[in-house]
């Protein structure tokens, strides 16, 4: 007959947080190993593809390491992915150039009224 396992913590539920695999240790014996959740990979927030240089660890993890590698060094890094990051500086600029090339022809069109 198969040997009894007794549970390491105190909430006896099947739920997510409280998973367990049985191990058996070099004495013989089978324990319960309660295993973490998986880390998801943090997201772009436009696109929603997982961020390449960043690690994935839980919430708490983040805490631990550096802000070096939390982040990446450019513009937006760390929250958008680097073709997104490029979408907005490239619309920005053309947004810009958009309200320069009104501005002139506002000023062609009152010289023209003036003549």
């Amino acid at each position: 007959m198969a040997q009894r396992v007794t549970l390491r913590k105190r909430t006896p539920y099947n739920t997510t947080s409280n998973r367990r695999r049985v191990v058996k240790t070099p004495g013989g014996k089978l324990v319960y190993h309660h295993i973490r959740k998986l880390a998801s990979s943090p997201k772009c927030g436009d696109c929603g593809t997982a961020l390449p240089g960043i690690p994935a660890l839980r919430p708490r993890q983040y805490a631990t390491i550096s802000k070096r590698q939390k982040t990446v060094n450019r513009a937006y890094g760390g929250s958008r992915c680097g073709d997104c990051t490029k979408q907005r500086i490239l619309r920005a600029f053309l947004v810009e150039e958009a309200k320069i090339v009104k501005r002139v022809i506002k000023t062609q069109q009152q010289a023209a009224k003036r003549k």
